[in-house]
């Protein structure tokens, strides 16, 4: 073929007479350009994948590090408020002003606060779109999202009514400074419980132990019910006149009334305490308000679980009903062996180990071995606020005798300082809550009806018991006390703590708003006017919290022995009293032995065939030391003072010293012998076969049975 022919022929035909060697190479840059051009496109989508990665690496890390520091800044704001309360205290105690306690200045200045983060700072979030979840039917505490094959993990709030869907609050700030409800259970609440047990007075406090567990236990039952029935009544008003928007039940108005039963006398005690009023007025009101706590918290569990069988689940039912008796009774009584069970386990540690010898690791131990209580008895279903107390008492008792002088000072201040932060952080929270909570529900009527069922329920309290408890007692609780503890009935940490608690349904909103501003009247109101009611009343101030009340004629109970009439007469006395006795004799002799360093050898006190085991538990101080041992702070009940035998113009004492003095009773209480206390008060008292039947002989005791 000529050249000539193939342009003849045309492109297409030259195309296909070239050889396919040749067509390749013709074709090969082609091919090449649009792979390169291909993997440049494929590279520039990696490249991009990977810079939206980075970019959304680093705006997670941006919320973490904000997060953090708005963190920082909620736990900073609590702080300052803390150490701006500290500085006005000083200033108040300075200045000698008593009209506002130091909790009601923590909640005015978190009201201040709540009112700056509430209306001074803005929004700095955005709520992204509602996601719709019909096919559930309850909700869950932790959701997966799969966002765009990504999961992410979101945790339960609470629930929202739908009228306010659209105004939930925006700004993460406030978000920050609300607390988990747990915080306060778990972490703030336990150091002020222990320190109402481990500083409990005991002497004054088991002197009028009947009265207070009277007022305690069955007089926060009746405040309870009443309280709770005037409730429910308001609520069916609310209803009537349409201010009830949603449920609201009868098992609702006792739980209410249990946890706004919860007094915490703190304003009025902590001026009683810096006027040095009354010792008897002081132990009741404080004693009450240490086991009122207890109570109300194991009685609002037994209302929660009230579960009637049928379908109506808020209807009485009388199984229901004893069946939450008895869950009161053994979660109370669990938890108090739980505690004190616990306070016997810390002291057989520090009594058999050398931890005396490195103070520090004893202080930490002793610290620890207190705080696990609560944590143990929540975790076992009980309730850690009544173990803690008694684990307190306990720990007091027997625990703080073991200790080096050091760690004795140390536990002591700890608590003290832990209890002073814990309360008035607890204080300032309500101030700030008052704004910060996004869940409140103020209703006027509801509101109003509280607070004239709280003073109903404090009358029927108060009133009632004293006129039955002073048919049994020969110091007699007076008019003006009986007012004083009506006035004193103020609500505080554990109203608070309890209503925060469970905040989900609408009925419980309503209590919390209700019980923090019940809780703002009584402590500011009640708070500030207990100096004058003290004056208003006649109620001597000037009294020495830590010592006993002056010997005079009304002050001691005589038993005459001339007569049956006379013992006859004076049966329940004498009984109350041998009923103390009995417990001390056996305190004193065994367990104070087995767990302490004081007391008699368990050598003197144990049979004989017991010889090796009271050898083994009797500590080596008992025989090494000559001089009786110091116990400073573990006075109970009786003491070798609290008993004298006199015999004419002669005087024998418990610890079997005489004199020539006229009738009377020793005061120096709080030293204990070490073995002839109990032996000289035995034949003393005629214990055994020999008898007191000297005519005229006078059996003296002091008001130990005041309960």
């Amino acid at each position: 073929m000529e050249p000539g022919d193939a342009a003849r022929l045309g492109p297409g035909r030259a195309a296909r007479a070239l050889p396919p060697r040749l067509l390749l190479l013709l074709l090969l840059p082609l091919l090449l350009g649009r792979g390169l051009r291909a993997a440049a496109a494929a590279s520039s989508s990696g490249a991009a994948a990977e810079d939206s990665s980075a970019m959304e690496e680093l705006a997670t890390e941006k919320e973490a590090e904000e997060s953090h520091r708005q963190d920082s800044v909620s736990l900073l704001t609590f702080i300052l408020l803390l150490t701006l309360t500290i500085l006005t205290i000083w200033l108040f105690k300075h200045r000698r002003v008593r009209f506002l306690h130091e909790t009601g200045l923590a909640m005015i200045y978190g009201l201040i606060v709540g009112v700056i983060l509430r209306y001074g700072t803005p929004a700095t979030s955005g709520h992204d779109k509602s996601l719709s979840c019909t096919q559930e039917d309850r909700a869950f505490s932790t959701l997966l999202v799969n966002v765009s094959g990504k999961f992410f993990e979101y945790t339960l709030k609470g629930e929202i009514s739908p009228g306010k869907i659209n105004s939930v609050e925006q700004n993460d700030m406030l978000r920050k400074v609300t607390f988990d409800p747990e915080v306060f259970f778990n972490i703030l609440l336990p150091p002020i419980i222990f320190h109402a047990g481990y500083s409990l007075k005991k002497r004054h406090f088991f002197r009028n132990l009947g009265s207070i567990l009277a007022y305690a236990f069955l007089g926060t039952a009746v405040s309870c019910f009443i309280i709770g029935n005037l409730m429910y009544g308001v609520v069916k008003l609310m209803k009537i006149v349409g201010q009830l928007s949603d449920k609201f039940y009868y098992t609702d108005c006792l739980f209410f009334g249990a946890i706004i039963s919860a007094t915490d006398p703190v304003t009025v005690l902590a001026i009683f305490n810096e006027l040095h009023a009354d010792v008897d007025l002081y132990a009741l009101l404080f004693g009450e308000s240490v086991l009122n706590d207890a109570v109300a918290i194991v009685l609002s569990s037994s209302i929660v679980a009230y579960q009637p069988a049928g379908l109506n689940t808020h209807a009485f039912d009388a199984a229901a009903f004893f069946k939450s008796v008895g869950i009161f009774l053994g979660i109370f009584s669990g938890s108090f062996t739980m505690g004190a069970v616990t306070g016997v386990v810390t002291a057989l540690v520090t009594k058999f180990t050398k931890l005396h010898c490195f103070p520090l690791l004893e202080t930490a131990l002793f610290f620890l071995m207190s705080w696990s209580t609560f944590l143990l008895a929540e975790a076992c279903g009980f309730t850690g606020v009544v173990a803690v107390l008694f684990c307190g008492i306990t720990q007091a008792h027997y625990t703080y005798n073991n200790l080096s002088v050091e760690s004795r000072s140390r536990t002591k201040q700890l608590f003290e300082v832990l209890h002073f932060l814990a309360e008035n952080f607890i204080f300032s929270y309500m101030g700030l809550a008052l704004f910060t909570f996004q869940k409140h529900v103020f209703s006027p009527v509801f509101i109003i009806g509280a607070f004239v069922a709280i003073f109903l329920g404090r009358a029927a309290h108060i009133y009632p018991l004293s006129f039955f408890l002073n048919l049994g007692r020969r110091h007699k609780i007076g008019w003006n006390f009986q007012h004083m503890m009506m006035f004193s009935g103020l609500r505080g940490a554990m109203a608070f703590a309890l209503a925060i608690r469970d905040t989900a349904s609408y009925a419980r909103q309503m209590m919390f708003t209700t019980t923090l501003l019940i809780v703002f009247f009584t402590v500011w109101i009640i708070g500030g006017g207990t100096t004058p009611m003290l004056s208003w009343l006649d109620i001597r101030v000037g009294v020495d919290p830590d010592q006993d009340p002056p010997p005079n004629n009304d002050s001691f109970q005589v038993l005459q022995g001339d007569g049956p009439e006379a013992a006859g007469g004076n049966r329940t006395k004498q009984e109350s009293a041998w009923l103390f006795r009995l417990w001390y004799s056996f305190d004193h002799n065994y367990l104070k032995p087995i767990l302490t360093h004081s007391g008699p050898p368990l050598t003197t006190t144990l049979p004989a065939w017991c010889g090796l085991l009271a050898r083994c538990l009797t500590s080596p101080q008992v025989y090494d030391n000559q001089e009786p041992l110091r116990e400073e702070d573990s006075d109970f009940i009786l003491t070798e003072g609290d008993l004298t035998l006199t015999y004419g113009d002669s005087r024998v004492t418990a610890n079997g010293s005489s004199g020539s003095h006229p009738a009377s009773t020793s005061l120096e209480g709080g030293r204990r012998t070490k073995s002839s206390s109990e032996e000289v008060l035995e034949r003393d008292l005629g214990m055994g076969d020999q008898k007191v039947s000297s005519r005229g002989t006078r059996l003296v005791f002091p008001l130990e049975d005041n309960a």
